[in-house]
């Protein structure tokens, strides 16, 4: 009888240090935010911060564009095909994309950081 009550604390604890998906993802794009932004992804790319907005289950990238990017008006349809491409072909986000989270890029001006160049949302049905 001891052997199988230990064996259900052992369970038990194994079970109460499990994160959740959704507190995972948010200590994720808290950490990468931390260590990593902003970086240059691109030679005219900056990402500055990762979020993860928990009551849409969202996860939230935003850039930055410098340079000829900045001074040049995006194609916003080319922009878009290329996120949603590159999402779909995203391996490292496969299990939120499995739990259909949504992603949103919003793409600043390095210039007039108040000026938002792109901003986009991505649900399971795009990717």
């Amino acid at each position: 009888m001891k052997k199988y009550w230990l064996l259900a604390v052992i369970a038990m604890f194994f079970t109460a240090c499990q994160e959740s998906l959704e507190d995972r993802c948010e200590r994720d794009a808290k950490e990468y935010t931390r260590k990593q932004c902003p970086v240059a992804i691109e030679s005219n790319t900056i990402i500055d911060s990762l979020t993860f907005e928990r009551a849409t289950h969202t996860i939230h990238y935003y850039y930055r564009l410098t340079g000829d990017a900045d001074k040049n008006p995006l194609n916003e349809t080319e922009a878009v095909n290329t996120l949603k491409e590159g999402l779909k072909n995203a391996t490292a986000v496969k299990v939120y994309k499995d739990a259909k989270y949504r992603f949103a890029y919003t793409y600043r001006s390095d210039k007039d950081p108040n000026k938002v160049l792109l901003d986009v949302v991505f649900t399971d049905k795009d990717y």
